[in-house]
């Protein structure tokens, strides 16, 4: 039992420690059945659901790999490939986000660039990759977890969001493309070892729509529970395995730091204290939050204090640089990188983190100023 308890642990830290706080803080908390029902943000689960539904569908379509194949065959030398690798990773986060471009584009880097006979160049890739797929997720409502809870938590208008990200995500842009200029021009020949996948229009149109119709739904066009139980019913009787490859652990780790977060406002003396806490330091304080518990929690455990939506959105959003635990989606190309050299993980880690401080540090400026 203390093996398997240890082995769950192991593949779902975050969501563990989550519900140990859950369950630990709800012997301070009055218990409430209309309480839990009221700290949990149904709608944030079912639209991460249902974004998460989608775009496993778009990517067993074969949508993914033959943008990247198109572009990857435009690329005339080692830094255009290169460039392409990152940059599919900044652009594509932006309506995929940051976990499932990690999760595509990755393995896709290990292959063309083995294939080119450039391997040596992988690490620092990846590092830029995991660092592009971070920034550049920040650009729009679903590019991340926290900005979807973010956005539907303080009902911010497009406008509002926007105006806050898109600097950031605009300078993010620059210092990656400086970042690309140590990486060689050379001559290529790509061999990716592999034909890519059919593409199947016929499976990417239903899940274009209801791709846009889960865009309509962020936006507050279309109420949240019509999109749920349209997607729910496609995937029943259209394409069931998708149900399958859904993260759970990420929707139950929202409902438990929901819990938490609702423990902890119902216990006076703790709500007061964080509250006093980080008035006026919200986004310096959800920045330092992230390096340890990651930006997704310190976005959903702060937000119960504040009413500062838009510090919490840059601080959590610059707070996925940093440590290795900052972004959970840097953990996702660790292990994939790790699998493909797994000699390499120490120096992978040193670069990551020389990599993601110095961009923590020169976005810093900016976002203090946003936040003013």
């Amino acid at each position: 039992m203390l093996s398997k308890l240890t082995g769950f642990f192991q593949r779902e830290p975050v969501l563990s420690i989550a519900a140990l706080a859950a369950i630990v803080t709800a012997f301070f908390a009055p218990f409430s059945l209309k309480a839990i029902g009221e700290a949990i943000d149904w709608r944030v689960l079912a639209l991460l659901f249902c974004l998460m539904a989608v775009v496993q569908g778009l990517e067993g379509a074969g949508l993914f790999e033959k943008l990247a194949q198109s572009a990857i065959q435009r690329a005339g030398s080692l830094w255009g490939l290169c460039a392409v690798l990152v940059l599919l990773c900044f652009f594509s986060s932006m309506l995929v986000t940051n976990d499932v471009a990690l999760l595509t584009f990755v393995p896709f880097a290990v292959l063309v660039l083995r294939g080119a006979g450039f391997e040596k160049h992988l690490l620092y890739v990846v590092v830029l990759q995991t660092a592009a797929a971070n920034l550049g997720s920040m650009a729009t409502p679903v590019g991340n977890p926290q900005n979807l809870f973010l956005f539907s938590r303080y009902q911010m208008s497009a406008p509002y969001f926007f105006i806050r990200v898109l600097p950031v995500a605009g300078l993010s842009l620059l210092l990656l493309l400086l970042l690309l200029l140590p990486i060689p021009r050379g001559s290529l020949s790509v061999q990716s070892g592999q034909s890519p996948r059919p593409l199947s229009l016929k499976a990417i149109l239903p899940y274009g729509i209801l791709f846009a119709l889960c865009l309509c739904t962020v936006l507050h066009l279309v109420p949240y529970p019509i999109t749920f139980v349209l997607v729910l019913l496609y995937l029943a009787v259209k394409d069931r395995p998708i149900l399958r490859r859904v993260d759970y652990g990420l929707l139950l780790t929202f409902v438990f730091f929901f819990l938490f977060v609702g423990n902890l406002g119902a216990i006076p003396p703790v709500k007061q204290a964080l509250y006093q806490a980080i008035q006026g330091r919200e986004m310096i304080a959800c920045t330092l939050m992230s390096q340890v518990i990651s930006n997704v929690p310190a976005a959903v455990l702060l937000s119960g204090f504040t009413e500062k939506g838009g510090a919490l959105l840059l601080g959590s959003n610059l707070g996925g640089l940093g440590t290795l635990v900052a972004s959970l989606a840097s953990l996702i190309s660790f292990r994939l990188y790790g699998k493909a050299q797994p000699e390499q993980k120490g120096r992978y880690l040193l670069h990551f983190t020389l990599v993601n401080v110095l961009l923590l540090l020169l976005l810093l400026p900016l976002c203090l100023l946003l936040d003013r």
